[in-house]
């Protein structure tokens, strides 16, 4: 088990995962700009670093300063809890040069589940099922070419998406033009990637996400599945398990197929697939991947009394 572990993070994660490293008998270590000099997870903690001033990307998206705090206290292993750093791939690999454990997948998994036309070409290979939609790499007049033969209504969203940016619904193809033209540039201004491909819109569409852990010896399980139907401007507002739109033979093969994609990219630690369910239809759709910890954990861990967090760190222990 790990000796040291810092956290790259601040608020409640960085306090969930300090707890969780504490039962475990680990010392810990905080990092905090200058926002969070009395913040609790400062002060929660076993030590802790300042790493620069309040705005983030001056001091929790600093990989550099969080690698060398890490140096410094002598930590072996980094969490990185959700937001800021958690599924950037250069994160990841930094902390393998430094020889330091990263609490999560490896950089490569990151990266072919990070964008979302590499994670569905992906999953597609092992036959888990998509949302009908376009390839990459065509210009707007090839979209717009494609778009009737998808069938409105449809979805223009962000390859390198999530949160619901670079998102646009196209009901007719008058609307087409405009919508992409707002979709390339909001999808420029939040991942600084304005590539974008379509998608199928499931009118009506429940969302499900399964929950998954696989540790470093080819073993993968699933914890159920959460339902975030309720949202707003599409973020996620309520999250319940398990989903009453599912019974146990769909539940078990969603289940499987979450495992599927999950080895399509021989992934490591926890991770959540996402799915859109139609219910008239009883038919599902791989929508993507999140390398991560997610803010919804807990509803897991509750229903099945599984600790998620204590789960990866000993995944990535080996």
């Amino acid at each position: 088990m790990f000796r040291k572990v810092l956290v790259a993070n601040r608020g409640e994660i960085a306090v969930r995962v300090l707890r969780a490293c504490e039962e475990r008998g680990i010392n810990t270590v905080a990092v905090y700009s200058d926002a969070d000099r009395t913040a609790l997870h400062v002060r929660y903690a076993g030590e802790a670093y300042h790493i620069g001033p309040s705005p983030s990307r001056e001091s929790y998206l600093c990989i550099d300063k969080i690698i060398d705090v890490a140096r410094r206290a002598g930590a072996d292993a980094i969490h990185p809890g959700y937001g800021f750093l958690s599924e950037r791939a250069e994160f990841a690999a930094a902390c393998e040069d430094a020889g330091i454990t990263f609490i999560g997948p490896s950089p490569a998994a990151i990266e072919a589940m990070g964008d979302k036309i590499t994670a569905r070409e992906t999953v597609g290979r092992r036959g888990v099922p998509l949302v009908p939609g376009s390839p990459r790499g065509l210009h707007d007049e090839e979209l717009e070419k494609l778009a009737p033969h998808i069938g409105f209504p449809l979805m223009i969203k962000a390859s390198a998406g999530g949160g619901g940016k670079g998102m646009r619904a196209v009901f007719g193809p008058e609307e087409f033009a405009g919508a992409l033209g707002a979709a390339r540039r909001e999808a420029m201004g939040a991942f600084g990637n304005d590539e974008v491909y379509l998608e199928k819109l499931i009118a009506n569409a429940r969302h499900i996400e399964v929950q998954i852990l696989a540790d470093g010896h080819g073993n993968i399980i699933h914890l159920g599945e959460r339902e975030c139907s309720i949202q707003r401007r599409h973020q996620k507002l309520i999250e319940e398990a398990p989903s009453v739109a599912i019974d146990s033979a769909m539940r078990a093969e969603m289940g499987r197929v979450a495992v599927a994609a999950a080895e399509s990219v021989n992934y490591v630690n926890a991770g959540t697939i996402e799915f859109l369910f139609d219910s008239k239809e009883q038919k599902y759709y791989f929508l993507e991947m999140n390398t991560r910890l997610q803010v919804e954990h807990a509803v897991t861990e509750m229903i099945t009394g599984v600790d998620i967090v204590k789960e990866q760190i000993a995944i990535a222990a080996g």
